[in-house]
């Protein structure tokens, strides 16, 4: 088995992040899913919510994401996602700021973007 496997974070229009890694949790329609080195190959559809990526040098990179596909084979994992972006890139008030209209305008989808947005920059 091998120590770590390739990720590639791409959204849909750009590669968010890609690097080595020893463990992926992100969330399916088939409820959360961790996939290390040698797990057994997969392809499953995302469901919004937080990405985390424990990198082979002991960091953690967390990404909110937003629907997409998994796919995972030969130790390489590819999340390709409608839209994806680093905790560390999300502006907080901004966040808040469009769950509150999103709230006001009972936008459901609207809202659950900026939950997962949220829940990202604290999982961080």
């Amino acid at each position: 088995m091998a120590a770590e496997l390739h990720v590639a974070l791409v959204a849909a229009d750009r590669e968010v992040w890609s690097g080595q890694a020893t463990l992926v949790v992100a969330r399916t329609t088939s409820g959360d899913i961790g996939v290390m080195p040698g797990h057994q190959p997969l392809l499953g559809v995302l469901e919004s919510g937080p990405v985390t990526i424990r990198t082979s040098d002991g960091g953690t990179v967390i990404a909110a994401v937003h629907g997409g596909f998994i796919s995972f084979a030969d130790d390489k994992l590819s999340l390709l996602a409608e839209i994806a972006e680093l905790s560390d890139e999300i502006d907080v008030q901004r966040a808040e700021r469009a769950l509150e209209r999103a709230k006001s305008a009972d936008d459901a989808s609207a809202g659950r973007r900026a939950e997962v947005r949220l829940r990202a920059v604290t999982a961080r």
